[in-house]
């Protein structure tokens, strides 16, 4: 485990526990920024992984980083023992790094990474926090929910799955202000897009998908046909190789990025937007107000994804497409509901339209049924630390809605 060197500077600190996904650390940045608002003097440091994305994200952000090794459980005994052994060390090195920089509060975000900081900082009677944005909660979740002093939830449904007497606040998913405030007009020039043409955008967060990518390319002549449209296609690093290649031959309108720190402007330049249904991710949509095709992550085996698309589909503000893995068997299904939505002239405004009513109906406001999710947040966990900056009028949001697992 390796570290960055704490800053000198005197102010809460605040730990938050998670990564490998932009999922477990976007919300975390949202949160992070409106801690930061409220006490400028506020320190953060995240527990993440070894995987490229956490660094890939986390460098655009002001905070200490703490790599763990943690490798990945498995029923297969040597490799389980490995991951035991990982799992005892991040733990002991979590104790170890309290012990000298206490944090005001820890914050889990789900995954494996989130459990030894958490797992320490309860047992040395820190305040604990964990942000579940999924419908159905992961394994970690559900195993640090009895630990945890409180349990933020995206969608209310979560809270029957927590155990019983668990304190649930149903905060909304947090996400970076810039999803409340670009424009299509902003995004559009950030990509180098025409603005005569409608943008379809392509992306499989922030490591990329690559059975959505594979059925988007198998369709490169049928996107090449609809000349009104255009096409920015997010790949991930390890994709961007083929899906470039796929695209050479045909007459596209196309801009193929492998990563992009500016995900809020590729959005908002879109009229429709193919993604998978991680929870970050339809928080971003519900903020910029979009029309989706959502093809869920097919391997996990909750099926939480799943779950997360049907929130926007029963709501008319999305169309599911099952992931089959064969793109052969993906590419016909995704190009029939894609043709009817680009040749259509209203389809995707309607769904937009659902879209923002979900997340309150004020555009650019950050202000959807439970206020904006990350300023409640930061809030509550001020309160909860003892942390709050009475100047600024901290304290728990009152829109903040606590629902006790039953």
């Amino acid at each position: 485990m390796t570290a960055r060197v704490p800053h000198p500077i005197e102010g809460p600190l605040f730990a938050f526990a998670g990564g490998g996904t932009g999922g477990h650390l976007y919300p975390a940045i949202a949160v992070a920024e409106a801690l930061r608002r409220r006490r400028s003097d506020a320190r953060f440091v995240f527990f993440g992984t070894r995987r490229r994305i956490d660094r890939q994200i986390l460098d655009q952000v002001e905070c200490d980083f703490v790599e763990q090794d943690l490798p990945p459980l498995s029923l297969v005994p040597w490799r389980a023992l490995s991951a035991l052994v990982g799992f005892r060390r991040a733990c002991r090195a979590c104790r170890e790094r309290f012990a000298v920089a206490r944090p005001a509060a820890v914050i889990g975000t789900g995954g494996l990474a989130s459990v030894p900081p958490v797992r320490e900082a309860a047992r040395a009677g820190i305040p604990t926090a964990l942000f579940n944005p999924d419908a159905i909660p992961g394994k970690a979740n559900r195993h640090l929910a009895s630990l945890a002093d409180c349990v933020f939830v995206q969608f209310e449904e979560s809270a029957a799955h927590f155990p019983r007497g668990t304190n649930v606040v149903v905060s909304g998913c947090p996400v970076r202000p810039e999803f409340y405030s670009a424009t299509r007009e902003a995004g559009i020039k950030r990509f180098g897009l025409d603005p005569r043409r409608k943008t379809l955008l392509i992306t499989g967060a922030s490591q990329g998908a690559r059975t959505v990518n594979q059925a988007v390319v198998a369709n490169a002549d049928f996107l090449a046909a609809h000349t009104g449209w255009q096409t920015l296609h997010l790949t991930g690093d390890a994709d961007y190789e083929l899906v470039a290649d796929a695209y050479r031959g045909h007459d596209c309108a196309v801009q193929v990025v492998a990563y992009t720190h500016h995900m809020a402007e590729a959005m908002a330049a879109a009229d429709l937007i193919v993604s998978r249904a991680g929870a970050s991710t339809l928080a971003e949509i519900i903020a910029v107000g979009r029309a989706s095709v959502l093809m869920p992550y097919p391997f996990h085996r909750d099926q939480h994804q799943s779950a997360n698309a049907g929130c926007l589909a029963r709501v008319g503000g999305a169309q599911v497409v099952t992931d089959a893995i064969d793109a052969a068997v993906n590419a016909p299904v995704l190009r029939a509901v894609l043709d009817e939505l680009m040749r259509s002239g209203d389809a995707c405004g309607i769904m937009a339209d659902a879209v923002r009513a979900v997340g309150g109906g004020v555009a650019g406001a950050g202000r959807g049924r439970w206020g904006n999710p990350a300023e409640l947040i930061a809030d509550h966990l001020l309160e909860m630390s003892g942390a709050v900056d009475l100047p600024v009028g901290g304290g728990c949001s009152p829109w903040c809605e606590t629902v006790k697992a039953l």
